[in-house]
C-alpha cells in the first residue's frame, strides 16, 4: 500500500512538473492574438455624394469585410510558413502508462511464460527541431527521461536518462520543400497585400457603377416628373385655343396623349428609380431612400497620363507582376519535385548523445555513456516501365504551357492598362462635348417651349425639342459615368492614384 502510494505521488510530481513547463513555454512563445475591432457603421446622411457612399461602402459593407478577411487569411498562412524555418520547441510525454495484466515473459532459460505483473512506464522529453531550408534536412536536440516501475518485484524501480542528443535527418539528392516555398511564399503574400488594395479599387468602381444607374433614373424620374407638368400645362392652353377655335381637334388629341404618355413615363421611372436603389443598397449595405435625391458629380479628376507611364505604374505596383513570376516558379517546383520523388532516393540519418541508467533518479545523470547512431538508407528503381520518364516529362510539359499561358495573359494585361489609359482624353472630350449639349438642349427645349405658346411652331416641333432635351440630359449622366469609372478603373488596373501621385499601397 505504501508503495502505491509513493508511485502515485511520483506521478503528480511529474505531471505538476510538466504543467509548469507547458505554462512557463507558452507564456515566453505564445504569439499575440489580433482582437477583430468592430467596423463603425454609421447612418447614411440625407443628401449622399459619391465619395461619401463609397467611403461608408468601404467601411461596413459585406463585400470590403470579405476582402478584409481575405488579407488576414493571406497573413496567417504567411506566418504559417515564416514559422517553419524558425526552432520549433515541444515537450511531449506519457504519464502514467500502468499496466496489470497477464503477459508473456521470458525466462532465463529462454523459455516463455505467462506471468500476472503490475508495472508502469513514465516518459518525459523535451525537443528542440530546426528545418534546415539550404538542404532540406532537420536538426533536433532534445532531452529525454524515462522511469520504469515493476510492483511485482520487490518495487523495483529505473530510471533512463537521456540528458542530450542532437540528431540529423538529411535527404539526398530528394525534393527540397524549404527552399522552394522560401522563394514562393514570399511572393504570394506580397501579391494578396496588392490584391486587398485592388478589391478595394474594384469596390469603388462598382460602387461609382451602381451610383451612376440610381443617379440615372432619378434623372429619369426628375425629367419625367417636368415633362408631365409641361404635357399638363400644355394641354391646359391647348383646350383653350381648342375652345376659342384656334387648334385643332387631331392637336388637342394628340396633348391628351403626351399627357398619357408623361404619366405612364413618371411611373416607370418610379419604379426605375427603386429597383436601382434596391441594387445599391444590397451592395453596399446603406439605407436609401429611392425619392431623396442623390448628389450628381462634378466631373472626374481624370489625369493626363501617358499610356506608357500607366503601364510602368501596372508592372510596379499590381499584382500581376508577382502572380506571373510565382506561377513561373511553381512550375519549376513541379518539375523539381517530379525529379526529386522519383529515381534514386537516399536518406541520411545520424545522431550522437548521452545516456546512462539507475536506480534513482540523480544516479542516471552520473557518468553518462555516449551513443551513436548513422544511418543511411537508399532505394533506386530497377524497371519501372517508363514511369519516371513520364512523370518528369509531364511536368516538364505543364511548366512550357505554364509559360506559355504567362506570356497570352501578360499581353492582355498590358494592353488592357495601353487601352484604358489612352481612351483618357477622349472621354474628357466627350464629357465636356456632352455637357455643352445638354445646356444648348435645355435652351432649346424653353425657346420652342414659349415659341409653341404663341402658336409660332407646330407641336411636333415641341415634342422634337422635349425628346432631344431628355436624352442630352441622358447622354450627359452617362458620359460622367464612362470618365468616373474609367478613372477608378485605371487605378485599379495600376494601383496608383496619379492626381496624388503615390501608390494605393502606401496610401493604405
Amino acid at each position: 500500500m505504501k508503495t502505491t502510494l509513493t508511485f502515485y505521488w511520483e506521478v503528480l510530481r511529474l505531471w505538476l512538473l510538466m504543467v509548469s513547463i507547458v505554462a512557463l513555454l507558452l507564456l515566453i512563445f505564445a504569439p499575440r492574438v489580433l482582437v477583430a475591432q468592430p467596423l463603425p457603421v454609421g447612418r447614411p446622411q440625407s443628401g449622399l455624394n459619391l465619395p461619401q457612399v463609397i467611403e461608408l461602402t468601404l467601411v461596413q459593407s459585406s463585400v470590403a469585410r470579405q476582402a478584409v478577411t481575405n488579407r488576414e487569411t493571406s497573413y496567417w498562412q504567411y506566418r504559417s510558413f515564416r514559422a517553419d524555418y524558425k526552432p520549433l520547441l515541444a515537450v511531449e510525454g506519457v504519464l502514467p502508462d500502468y499496466s496489470r495484466t497477464i503477459l508473456a515473459v521470458q525466462q532465463p532459460d529462454g523459455t516463455t511464460n505467462f506471468r500476472y505483473v503490475r508495472i508502469n512506464s513514465s516518459y518525459v522529453g523535451t525537443t528542440v527541431t530546426q528545418g534546415i531550408g539550404l538542404t532540406g534536412g532537420k536538426v533536433t536536440v532534445g532531452s529525454t527521461l524515462q522511469r520504469f516501475d515493476n510492483f511485482d518485484a520487490g518495487g523495483q524501480r529505473l530510471y533512463n536518462s537521456n540528458p542530450i542528443a542532437v540528431g540529423l535527418t538529411q535527404p539526398i539528392g530528394g525534393f527540397n520543400q524549404l527552399r522552394w516555398n522560401k522563394r514562393i511564399e514570399p511572393l504570394r503574400y506580397q501579391e494578396s497585400q496588392r490584391q486587398y488594395a485592388e478589391e478595394r479599387e474594384t469596390i469603388a468602381r462598382r460602387v461609382t457603377e451602381l451610383y451612376f444607374d440610381v443617379l440615372l433614373q432619378q434623372v429619369n424620374a426628375r425629367v419625367a416628373r417636368q415633362n408631365l407638368q409641361a404635357s399638363e400645362e400644355l394641354l391646359r392652353t391647348g383646350r383653350e385655343k381648342a375652345r376659342l377655335g384656334r387648334l385643332s381637334e387631331n392637336d388637342l388629341l394628340l396633348l391628351e396623349l403626351n399627357l398619357l404618355g408623361a404619366r405612364q413615363a413618371e411611373v416607370q421611372a418610379g419604379v426605375d428609380a427603386q429597383n436601382a436603389a434596391v441594387q445599391l443598397k444590397g451592395y453596399t449595405g446603406l439605407t436609401l431612400d429611392p425619392a431623396q435625391p442623390l448628389a450628381v458629380p462634378a466631373a472626374a479628376p481624370l489625369p493626363r497620363v501617358t499610356p506608357e507611364v500607366a503601364l510602368q505604374q501596372a508592372r510596379q505596383y499590381r499584382r500581376e507582376t508577382l502572380m506571373f513570376q510565382r506561377r513561373l516558379l511553381e512550375a519549376d517546383r513541379g518539375v523539381a519535385q517530379a525529379k526529386g520523388t522519383t529515381g534514386f532516393q537516399a536518406n541520411l540519418t545520424a545522431s550522437f548523445g548521452l545516456t546512462s541508467s539507475a536506480d534513482q533518479l540523480r544516479g542516471s545523470y552520473i557518468s553518462p555513456n555516449d551513443q551513436q547512431q548513422v544511418r543511411l538508407g537508399f532505394a533506386v528503381p530497377i524497371v519501372d516501365w517508363g514511369k519516371t520518364r513520364a512523370v518528369v516529362k509531364t511536368a516538364e510539359l505543364t511548366r512550357q504551357q505554364t509559360r506559355q499561358n504567362v506570356e497570352q495573359e501578360q499581353l492582355t494585361f498590358e494592353q488592357s492598362v495601353l487601352s484604358q489609359a489612352a481612351q483618357l482624353a477622349a472621354l474628357d472630350q466627350q464629357l465636356r462635348l456632352t455637357q455643352r449639349a445638354d445646356s444648348l438642349a435645355q435652351r432649346r427645349y424653353d425657346i420652342a417651349q414659349a415659341t409653341y405658346k404663341v402658336g409660332r411652331i407646330s407641336l411636333n416641333d415641341l415634342n422634337i425639342a422635349q425628346g432631344e432635351k431628355d436624352r442630352a440630359k441622358r447622354a450627359y449622366i452617362a458620359a460622367l459615368r464612362a470618365c468616373w469609372v474609367a478613372y477608378y478603373q485605371l487605378r485599379t488596373l495600376t494601383l496608383y492614384d496619379f492626381e496624388r501621385e503615390q501608390p494605393l499601397l502606401a496610401a493604405e
